[in-house]
């Protein structure tokens, strides 16, 4: 069985062509991906990893929001018991706040050009 992956767009940001192309990637490696789209609040999506049973969560945060955003989507997926599931983040992120958002606990974190 493939792993399950949730993308997802957090928040205001409204870029959405390099998380497709994530997608797309993802898929042709054999992960069965599962897109929320644009505009997901916190809860929608930590609801969405819940109902969908993903073993990933990756967030794309573009608009420099990823210090407010991803602590409180880390706790909405612990108040649910998804502990259990990997989260990556991926925007534009400093090196600093990815160590700080791998602390509060992501799985990984992903800068521009990667």
């Amino acid at each position: 069985m493939s792993q399950r992956i949730l993308l997802a767009k957090v928040g205001l940001d409204g870029h959405d062509r390099g998380i497709k192309v994530v997608a797309r990637g993802l898929r042709d490696a054999g992960f069965h991906v599962i897109y929320s789209g644009l505009w997901q609040s916190v809860d929608a999506v930590a609801q969405a990893a819940q109902d969908e049973d993903v073993d990933w969560l990756g967030v794309s945060i573009l608009n420099g929001a990823h210090m407010s955003l991803v602590p409180k989507l880390l706790e909405a997926l612990q108040q649910r018991g998804l502990t259990h599931i990997g989260v990556i983040v991926g925007g534009i992120i400093s090196p600093d706040d990815q160590e700080k958002l791998k602390q509060l606990g992501a799985s990984a974190c992903y800068g521009p050009g990667t």
